[in-house]
């Protein structure tokens, strides 16, 4: 009897020690990366997607996918110390099917659940996110339209509820801003308009629960300093330790782009357009079970993705330079941020 009532015992404390409440802490990666030109070898009617197919004067075909595919897997692979992002936002995918295919390649023993929602964008571009199916599910998915002064179809804002093993519920926004096209300053106000769709979204999630836990990451087509991100979105610069907790959004991003880093090299000077922003309570510990282990901010970047050859040394290697096909990776560096996930015991 007592025998018995041992191994009940066991095997009760056993299960208690893989529970969620057991666990007590996890740290978690959360990434983002601009994958560059990610399409299949298809024509879609109707779609300007053209300049990716075998007659084009890029010859895009399925050997070049395939290697495309795997390259983006080593990557991935390749991060939070070969074992992956927990979450992964990605911007200039095609379709749904060309994600499915880079989760079940090289990668696919990191069990990620792949969401999307096919944008207006007129080639056929859209963002996506990928996470672990062991460490979250999702709650929710939402793609909020930007709607712009001279009606222009752009990218949907991927909005994505999780919930962690530790019950985090986490939203994540992932962007991919209308691009500078025309301009800068001409085209600023697409961008504006893309920040202030953001903002509005954010602002309801605060209202209903003003320790929301919000990530939000993309290629914002400006840098941490232009209008759209500081005015419009209203994220401040996130300095570890002083930061003013009076601002609701905080950008991550800051330190690198003082230091004079970025994402995309563009007539020889670095661009941080890539950038990672979270909400007050993910910079206070005081306030939440869910925050950003500070300094973690990292641009992500191997020898094997950096362009060797003398006028583009440094910069990040792509797919392609104009028509000539480089075998690379992609023209942006992702970037990553660290997070700890506490729940009491």
């Amino acid at each position: 009897m007592k025998s018995a009532f041992a191994c009940i015992i066991i095997i009760i404390l056993s299960a208690a020690s893989f529970s969620p409440a057991a666990k007590g802490k996890d740290t978690l990666t959360i990434a983002f990366w601009n994958v560059e030109n990610f399409f299949d070898t298809l024509n879609t009617n109707g779609k300007n997607d053209e300049e990716f197919s075998p007659a084009s004067n890029k010859h895009w075909n399925s050997d070049r996918y395939q290697t495309k595919v795997l390259h983006l897997a080593q990557v991935i692979g390749d991060m939070n110390n070969k074992q992956g992002p927990d979450i992964l936002g990605m911007a200039e995918t095609e379709t749904k099917e060309v994600v499915i295919d880079l989760v079940n390649s090289t990668i696919k023993n990191l069990k990620y659940d792949v969401v999307r929602i096919q944008s207006p964008d007129e080639r056929h571009i859209s963002t996506a996110l990928i996470f672990k199916s062991d460490k979250f599910k999702i709650l929710d998915v939402i793609g909020d339209t930007v709607h712009l002064l001279n009606n222009h179809p752009t990218r949907l804002i991927l909005h994505v509820s999780l919930l962690s093993l530790n019950n985090d519920t986490v939203h994540i926004f992932v962007n991919h801003w209308p691009s500078r096209l025309g301009g800068e300053e001409a085209s600023e106000i697409n961008r504006a308009a893309a920040a202030k769709t953001l903002r509005s979204s954010v602002d309801i999630l605060l209202k209903k629960n003003p320790e929301a836990n919000i990530v939000i990451m993309g290629d914002f087509n400006d840098e941490p300093n232009n209008n759209s991100i500081i005015r419009d979105l209203k994220a401040e610069e996130y300095i570890c330790d002083s930061a003013d907790y009076s601002y609701s959004l905080h950008n991550l991003s800051w330190e690198k782009k003082r230091n004079g880093e970025g994402t995309l090299k563009y007539n020889n000077q670095w661009n941080l357009l890539d950038q990672i922003i979270v909400s007050s309570a993910d910079v206070q510990s005081r306030h939440t079970s869910f925050n950003y282990l500070c300094g973690s901010f990292t641009i992500f970047k191997q020898a094997y993705m950096i362009e060797t050859t003398e006028r583009y040394a440094g910069s990040p290697l792509p797919t392609y330079g104009g028509n000539k096909y480089l075998a690379g990776y992609s023209d942006h560096f992702p970037v990553l941020a660290k997070f700890v996930s506490l729940k009491e015991k």
